[in-house]
Protein backbone atom coordinates (compact mmCIF):
# COMPACT_ATOMS: atom_id res chain seq x y z
CA UNK A 1 0.00 0.00 0.00
CA UNK A 2 1.13 3.49 -0.74
CA UNK A 3 2.01 6.33 1.55
CA UNK A 4 0.51 9.72 0.88
CA UNK A 5 2.96 12.60 1.19
CA UNK A 6 1.83 16.21 0.95
CA UNK A 7 4.36 19.00 0.51
CA UNK A 8 4.79 22.62 -0.50
CA UNK A 9 2.94 24.39 2.27
CA UNK A 10 4.25 27.51 3.94
CA UNK A 11 3.59 31.06 5.01
CA UNK A 12 2.25 33.46 2.42
CA UNK A 13 0.71 36.90 2.54
CA UNK A 14 -2.91 37.47 1.63
CA UNK A 15 -3.24 37.76 -2.13
CA UNK A 16 -0.26 35.52 -2.71
CA UNK A 17 0.05 32.16 -4.42
CA UNK A 18 1.27 28.72 -3.46
CA UNK A 19 1.38 25.30 -5.09
CA UNK A 20 1.16 22.17 -2.98
CA UNK A 21 1.82 18.63 -4.12
CA UNK A 22 0.77 15.13 -3.20
CA UNK A 23 2.64 11.98 -4.10
CA UNK A 24 2.09 8.34 -3.34
CA UNK A 25 4.77 5.70 -3.09
CA UNK A 26 2.35 2.93 -3.95
CA UNK A 27 1.31 4.27 -7.37
CA UNK A 28 -2.32 4.52 -6.29
CA UNK A 29 -3.08 8.13 -7.16
CA UNK A 30 -2.64 7.74 -10.89
CA UNK A 31 -5.55 5.33 -11.26
CA UNK A 32 -8.01 6.94 -8.86
CA UNK A 33 -10.00 10.10 -8.34
CA UNK A 34 -8.21 12.31 -5.85
CA UNK A 35 -9.34 15.15 -3.62
CA UNK A 36 -7.61 17.85 -1.65
CA UNK A 37 -9.11 18.36 1.80
CA UNK A 38 -8.28 20.98 4.40
CA UNK A 39 -8.78 21.32 8.11
CA UNK A 40 -8.59 24.68 9.82
CA UNK A 41 -8.10 24.93 13.60
CA UNK A 42 -11.30 24.04 15.40
CA UNK A 43 -13.11 23.10 12.20
CA UNK A 44 -14.03 19.90 10.44
CA UNK A 45 -12.06 18.65 7.48
CA UNK A 46 -13.61 19.73 4.18
CA UNK A 47 -13.07 18.91 0.53
CA UNK A 48 -11.80 21.85 -1.48
CA UNK A 49 -11.11 20.28 -4.88
CA UNK A 50 -11.26 16.94 -6.63
CA UNK A 51 -10.07 15.45 -9.89
CA UNK A 52 -11.12 12.23 -11.56
CA UNK A 53 -8.80 9.76 -13.22
CA UNK A 54 -9.94 11.34 -16.48
CA UNK A 55 -9.01 14.83 -15.19
CA UNK A 56 -12.51 16.20 -14.64
CA UNK A 57 -12.41 18.67 -11.78
CA UNK A 58 -14.73 20.00 -9.12
CA UNK A 59 -14.27 22.77 -6.56
CA UNK A 60 -15.83 24.00 -3.35
CA UNK A 61 -17.60 27.31 -3.78
CA UNK A 62 -15.16 28.98 -1.39
CA UNK A 63 -12.15 28.30 -3.65
CA UNK A 64 -13.68 28.19 -7.13
CA UNK A 65 -11.85 30.55 -9.45
CA UNK A 66 -8.85 30.76 -7.10
CA UNK A 67 -7.63 27.14 -6.82
CA UNK A 68 -6.71 24.74 -9.61
CA UNK A 69 -6.27 21.01 -9.12
CA UNK A 70 -4.23 19.04 -11.63
CA UNK A 71 -2.46 15.73 -11.93
CA UNK A 72 0.65 14.26 -13.51
CA UNK A 73 -0.03 10.55 -13.71
CA UNK A 74 3.46 9.80 -15.01
CA UNK A 75 4.84 11.18 -11.75
CA UNK A 76 1.99 9.85 -9.61
CA UNK A 77 1.47 13.39 -8.33
CA UNK A 78 -1.53 15.65 -7.78
CA UNK A 79 -1.14 19.40 -7.42
CA UNK A 80 -3.20 22.20 -5.96
CA UNK A 81 -2.32 25.62 -7.30
CA UNK A 82 -3.71 28.32 -5.05
CA UNK A 83 -4.05 31.94 -6.10
CA UNK A 84 -5.35 35.04 -4.29
CA UNK A 85 -4.99 33.33 -0.95
CA UNK A 86 -7.02 34.62 1.97
CA UNK A 87 -6.48 34.26 5.72
CA UNK A 88 -9.48 31.91 5.83
CA UNK A 89 -7.55 29.51 3.58
CA UNK A 90 -5.20 28.86 6.50
CA UNK A 91 -5.38 25.15 7.24
CA UNK A 92 -3.59 21.84 7.05
CA UNK A 93 -4.11 20.48 3.54
CA UNK A 94 -4.42 16.76 2.90
CA UNK A 95 -4.84 14.73 -0.24
CA UNK A 96 -6.60 11.40 -0.49
CA UNK A 97 -8.23 9.14 -2.99
CA UNK A 98 -11.97 9.15 -3.57
CA UNK A 99 -13.31 7.22 -1.81
CA UNK A 100 -10.96 7.76 1.12
CA UNK A 101 -8.12 5.29 1.34
CA UNK A 102 -8.54 2.72 4.11
CA UNK A 103 -6.05 0.37 5.70
CA UNK A 104 -7.38 -2.47 7.79
CA UNK A 105 -10.79 -0.80 7.82
CA UNK A 106 -9.56 2.58 9.05
CA UNK A 107 -9.24 5.75 7.06
CA UNK A 108 -5.65 6.48 6.13
CA UNK A 109 -4.40 10.06 5.98
CA UNK A 110 -0.98 11.49 5.36
CA UNK A 111 0.57 14.14 7.60
CA UNK A 112 -0.71 16.99 5.49
CA UNK A 113 1.00 20.27 4.69
CA UNK A 114 0.34 23.49 6.58
CA UNK A 115 -0.66 26.59 4.64
CA UNK A 116 -0.68 29.81 6.62
CA UNK A 117 -1.99 33.00 5.06
CA UNK A 118 -1.20 36.21 6.87
CA UNK A 119 -3.37 39.30 6.57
Amino acid sequence: QGQLVESGGGLVQAGGSLRISCTDSGNILASNSVAWHRQAPGKQREVVASITAGASTNYAASVKGRFTISRDNAKNTVFLQMYDLKPEDTAVYYCNTLPIMTIHGKQYWGKGTLVTVSS
